[in-house]
């Protein structure tokens, strides 16, 4: 796999607090507006946070075709090869958005017990497709063990409120709302009065809680 170019934020040494390794989701790169809020967020709680992009998405980059995810096999083992290229000190945590999280879920537990993450954060976990709520993606987080937050807008198409409640996810991970969120964790603001940047410094908040318990 071709050397991998990482986005970061945050103090370069980290002294000591855990390290964000963090991928995108599907149809949109790593820099997005979310992606950059997020990242921006988080540095401001001190973290050190790294993202990158999957070869498929990277490729876009260059003009190549706009083409699908490949198969999640395949995504696995690039998140793999980014947690090898990344040098952090201090303890590592790996996710993404949606489909970033996702991936870094499906291989969190094989890194937790070789002691090489500390922790997943999934930010809007597409519990199954929009639509399909039968094809859940849930079996593996129902045995989980590494220690996981799941940032959650309440409306999400992708697993809402209600839906993940009747789910039976492991102990292991905890779920932080965000009020009438969608996908993008961004409320109605004729509904609520607020907008997606507060929801959003609500969940770095609830990401900075998270950690200091967890890690």
């Amino acid at each position: 796999m071709a050397e991998l170019e990482f986005l970061l934020n945050g103090n370069a040494d980290g002294r000591g607090r855990p390290v964000l390794l963090l991928a995108h989701g599907a149809g949109a790169a790593m820099d997005t507006p979310f992606m950059t809020a997020i990242a921006e967020g988080l540095a401001a709680q001190g973290f050190r946070v790294a993202r990158f992009e999957f070869a498929y998405m990277a490729a876009r980059r260059s003009g190549g075709p706009k083409r699908p995810p490949p198969k999640v096999e395949q995504l696995q083992e690039e998140f793999r090869a980014a947690i090898s290229q990344l040098a952090c000190d201090g303890p590592l945590v790996i996710g993404g958005k949606s489909m970033g999280g996702r991936v870094a879920s499906l291989i969190a537990d094989d890194l937790f017990t070789a002691g090489k993450v500390g922790g997943l954060l999934c930010l809007g976990y597409p519990f199954h497709p929009v639509g399909k709520p039968e094809r859940l993606r849930t079996g593996h987080l129902q045995g989980l063990q590494t220690p996981a937050l799941i940032c959650q807008g309440t409306r999400d198409p992708f697993g809402t409120l209600q839906e993940v409640e009747s789910y039976g996810l492991s102990p292991a991970v905890r779920l932080h709302w965000l009020q009438d969120g969608n996908h993008d964790l961004a409320p109605r603001k004729t509904v609520t009065g607020f907008d997606q940047a507060h929801n959003l410094q609500l969940a770095c908040d609830a990401i900075a809680h998270w950690a200091a318990e967890a890690l």
